[in-house]
C-alpha cells in the first residue's frame, strides 16, 4: 500500500487527551488522521497511551483500575493501521504479553506493523503497573529510518544516542507527561516539567543530530494534569511547530535527510565521541 513519494515530509506531533475507552479513543484517533490527512501529513505521531489511557497516580497506581491491556495484534491496533493508509502513524498502547503488561507503542502503516517499542526507563511508582522493556532499536520506514522512546525514555540521553547509532534519523516520543507531581505551578507553562519536557525534546535532537517529533497527553486522568506541549525539532535542536497546552497538532514540512546533512557538515557528534575517554565508567556502573 506504500506510495514512493520524494521528500520533503510532513511530520506531525499530536496533543490530545485519551481516556480509558479504547473505542471512542479510535473514533477520536480516525478524526485526527483525516485531519492529518488532509494536512498531507506523512508521519503522525500520537500520544503514549491513545488507546486505553494512562495511569492516573504515579507514586501509587491503582491496580485494580489499570488501563486495559491489548495484545500486539489486537484489531484495535489493526485497525489503526488500516485508517493510516499511506500514511506512517505512532501509537501508544498497554500491551499484554505472557501475563505482563507493558508500556508500548507501535508504528503502522496500511502495510502492516513497521516498529515496536516497550517504555524501558520507569518513573516512581510505574514498575507496580507495568514491566519494563529492555531494548531500543530503530526501523525502516517509507519515511525513512526511526526509532521510538516512550515518555521518559528521553531524560536519559543513552536512549536517544542508542536509536541515532541505529541509524535513526527521525525520533517519535510519545509521552502522557504530567505537570509536577510534588510542586505544581499555578500555571502550565511556569511548571518545572514543562521546561524540561521542552528542553528534552530539543536537547536530544540537538546531541544526535536528529528529528524529534513529540507528542503528549493533555486535560487531567486521576491525580495527573497532562502539559500538551506536542511538537517537532528540528536536528539543531530548533522547534519547528509546536501546540500550547491545549489539544493539537504540530505539523513540519522538513527534508530530514538534507537537514541531518546540513547539521553534520563541520560539527559530527556521532562520529566525534571520546569512547576511550568515558566507556570506562560506564562499565563500572552496577546494573
Amino acid at each position: 500500500m506504500s506510495v514512493s513519494k520524494s521528500p520533503p515530509w510532513r511530520l506531525a506531533a499530536v496533543a490530545g487527551h485519551f481516556g480509558r475507552d479504547i473505542e471512542r479513543s479510535l473514533v477520536k484517533i480516525a478524526g485526527i488522521i483525516e485531519d492529518a490527512r488532509r494536512a498531507g501529513v506523512d508521519l503522525l505521531v500520537l500520544p503514549d497511551a491513545a488507546l486505553g489511557g494512562y495511569i492516573g497516580d504515579l507514586r501509587k497506581p491503582d491496580t485494580d483500575s489499570l488501563p486495559p491491556a491489548l495484545a500486539s495484534d489486537a484489531q484495535e491496533l489493526q485497525r489503526i493501521g488500516r485508517m493510516a493508509g499511506e500514511m506512517v502513524v505512532c501509537v501508544g498502547y498497554t500491551e499484554l504479553d505472557a501475563g505482563l503488561r507493558y508500556n508500548s507503542a507501535m508504528c503502522l502503516s496500511g502495510d502492516g506493523v513497521l516498529g515496536h517499542h516497550r517504555k524501558v526507563h520507569q518513573p516512581a511508582g510505574e514498575s507496580l503497573a507495568y514491566a519494563a522493556g529492555d531494548a531500543f532499536t530503530a526501523f525502516d520506514t517509507p519515511v525513512g529510518r526511526m526509532g521510538l522512546m516512550i515518555d521518559y525514555d528521553k531524560t536519559f540521553p543513552e536512549a536517544a544516542r542508542s536509536l541515532a547509532l541505529d541509524g535513526a534519523q527521525m525520533l517519535a516520543c510519545l509521552s502522557a507527561w504530567p505537570a509536577s507531581v510534588t510542586d505544581r505551578a499555578a500555571r502550565l507553562p511556569q511548571d518545572r516539567q514543562s521546561r524540561l519536557f521542552d528542553l528534552y525534546d530539543c536537547a536530544r535532537a540537538a546531541e544526535n543530530q536528529v528529528v524529534m517529533v513529540s507528542s503528549n497527553q493533555t486535560g487531567i486522568m486521576g491525580d495527573l494534569r497532562f502539559l500538551g506541549q506536542a511538537k517537532v525539532v528540528g536536528p539543531g535542536g530548533d522547534i519547528l511547530s509546536r501546540t500550547a497546552a491545549k489539544g493539537g497538532l504540530a505539523v513540519a514540512e522538513i527534508d530530514v535527510e538534507h537537514e541531518i546533512t546540513r547539521a553534520r557538515t563541520v560539527l559530527r557528534h556521532l562520529d566525534e565521541r571520546r569512547l576511550d575517554a568515558y566507556s570506562k565508567k560506564y562499565a563500572e556502573q552496577p546494573n
